[in-house]
């Protein structure tokens, strides 16, 4: 939705307070940059604490901590390499068998951290770029990440014996070139069989994309011409607050791509072309800043969006790399290299001293799994813990599709979940009157009980159907997490400082206080929220969380 200009204008200004460094004219300075990408590089490390394979709090968060210089322990990369490795070997080497755009993503994050995409866990994913034909069936996402992603290494063009047709790089620029609309610019589809009527018109992303890709080919005649009308479009869509609207709305992604392709081009982001009344595209930017919280999607988005916020963190690092004359973010032979698992001997997924040995961490089943609620467009704020625990066959979803991220959980329903998520065999016990032994959730409910992670409501009885509070969640989480070996124990003066600093702190029933506190204090639960609200009811994204740090800390994952 198009914002107001005195709209436009309070927003930049609350950008620029946020900031606090950011000068009165507008352009933002090569220390303003650092400062926001430092402080975008914490953000990020703090809210992916365990990277998975995907496009939310996976390979962007991996890529842009990478190749930001950002102090990162080396055993997160370890750790999100041996998740690749496991994640690879689950699906026998086949990330996709149509978006191949997902071997592209991978193939970046591994060359960004100096590991080997030809050789993991034996699969070498580069191959399945060789094929041409199911490449480009994306539309022009496909020809774009092959060429960014093959060029990162400079691995050579991989011989792929079952393609239909042997793809090299040439095929895939000149694919990109056949693509390009009159108007100069290019769009998903635009130039080929599948497009739409939305397709004719230049997008923004999709430009800054195809340059990203052809940025290293101008010694071509006709790539320099496409690249000469592809900059004039994106000059002449830029906004007069120096940003961008993708179908129709204005967003931080579409400004966050231009930043990069103007990178790989090695053409400063305060380049004439793309100054706006005085703006750069760096100052656009950063009025979706909120410093420590991220990015937005939206000028008047509601906090901080987890892809737009990764997607804007390596625009930075892409701006910073450009002002201080290094290789440009994808342009990779200077990446950072690591060794073993620094800060523990211990390997991923075995657990910590002194878990209980029947907790086993649960592996991949699932690598494609997906909810239609949950699209990689618009991602929820909780979706990659979602989608890492449905792959792992801890939580599903709907018979329709759905995962309804938002709705509430009953008892049963998180009993199951976490009997699932520790790696516990069900076994039904019989302990409550009001769960009998022939029902869904009884295996789960009394093993649940059994190990002292879920009481009953009243004598006897457990309530199933009953559902489960923010409070009721964080106790039983808590003594998940001491099953896994965790130390759980608070005194009271921790408890009292862990807590005094939420505004409804005394609402937590006593009970619960010790659990909050030992999961507000140990990451379990975000302490940057303002309120507890304990007695609320918790919603399936918010237990996915939990659960999802839970194990990442106790090394179950």
């Amino acid at each position: 939705m198009k914002k107001a200009l005195f709209q436009k204008a309070a927003a930049l200004i609350a950008a620029i307070a946020l900031l606090g460094c950011l000068n009165i004219s507008g352009a933002a300075t090569a220390d303003d940059i650092g400062a926001a990408m430092n402080d975008t590089a914490a953000y990020v490390l703090k809210t992916v604490k365990n990277p998975q394979v995907g496009s939310v709090g996976g390979e962007w968060a991996v890529i842009g901590l990478a190749r930001s210089g950002f102090a990162v322990d080396a055993s997160w990369y370890q750790n999100y390499y041996a998740t690749v490795e496991d994640y690879v070997k689950a699906c026998k080497g086949v990330l996709h068998d149509k978006k191949y755009t997902e071997y592209s993503r991978v193939i970046l994050a591994l060359t960004s951290i100096g590991k080997d995409p030809s050789n993991v866990a034996g699969y070498n994913l580069l191959t399945a770029l060789g094929d041409y034909d199911k490449t480009i069936w994306q539309g022009l996402n496909g020809p774009i990440w092959a060429l960014i992603s093959l060029d990162s290494g400079n691995y050579p063009m991989p011989k792929n014996p079952e393609a239909k047709t042997q793809a090299t790089r040439d095929m895939y620029i000149d694919r990109i070139l056949a693509c390009q609309l009159p108007d100069g610019g290019f769009s998903l589809f635009g130039g080929t069989k599948a497009a739409a009527s939305g397709d004719s018109k230049a997008d923004p992303d999709i430009t800054a994309m195809a340059l990203q890709a052809l940025a290293k080919y101008q010694s071509r005649a006709d790539v320099k011409a496409a690249t000469d009308k592809a900059l004039l479009c994106l000059s002449n869509m830029q906004d007069s607050k120096g940003g961008y609207a993708s179908w129709g709305t204005s967003n931080s992604e579409s400004v966050a791509q231009v930043i990069t392709a103007l990178g790989e081009l090695g053409i400063p982001v305060d380049d004439s072309r793309f100054m706006k009344n005085g703006y750069s595209l760096v100052d656009n930017l950063l009025t979706y800043y909120a410093k420590g919280s991220g990015f937005r999607h939206t000028a008047d988005g509601s906090g901080s969006n987890q892809m737009a916020t990764e997607q804007a963190l390596y625009a930075l690092v892409s701006a910073r790399r450009n002002i201080g004359g290094q290789k440009s973010l994808y342009r990779m032979s200077d990446a950072i290299s690591f060794s073993g698992s620094a800060g523990t001997d211990l390997k991923k997924g075995q657990g910590l001293a002194g878990k209980n040995p029947d907790v086993t961490a649960r592996e991949i089943m699932y690598p494609d799994k997906s909810f239609k609620d949950l699209p990689a467009e618009g991602p929820h704020k909780n979706q990659a813990a979602i989608i890492a625990l449905a792959s792992r066959g801890v939580i599903g979803g709907y018979e329709d599709g759905s995962f309804k991220p938002d709705n509430t959980m009953t008892r049963a329903e998180f009993a199951a979940i976490i009997v699932k998520s520790l790696g516990l065999k069900p076994k039904a016990s019989g302990a409550f009157d009001d769960v009998a032994d022939t029902s869904w959730c009884a295996p789960y409910v009394g093993t649940a009980n059994t190990y002292g992670i879920v009481n009953g409501s009243a004598p006897g009885a457990f309530n199933p159907d009953g559902t489960i509070t923010r409070e009721e969640a964080a106790v039983m989480v808590a003594r998940a997490a001491k099953l896994c070996g965790m130390d759980t124990a608070k005194t009271s003066a921790e408890i009292r400082d862990t807590l005094a600093q939420f505004d409804d702190y005394v609402k937590v029933s006593g009970w619960a206080q010790e659990a909050m506190a030992f999961c507000f204090g140990s990451g379990v639960l975000d302490q940057s929220e303002q309120e507890i609200q304990p007695s609320l009811a918790i919603t399936r994204g918010e237990i996915a969380q939990m659960l999802f740090n839970m194990l990442g800390k106790a090394n179950l994952l």
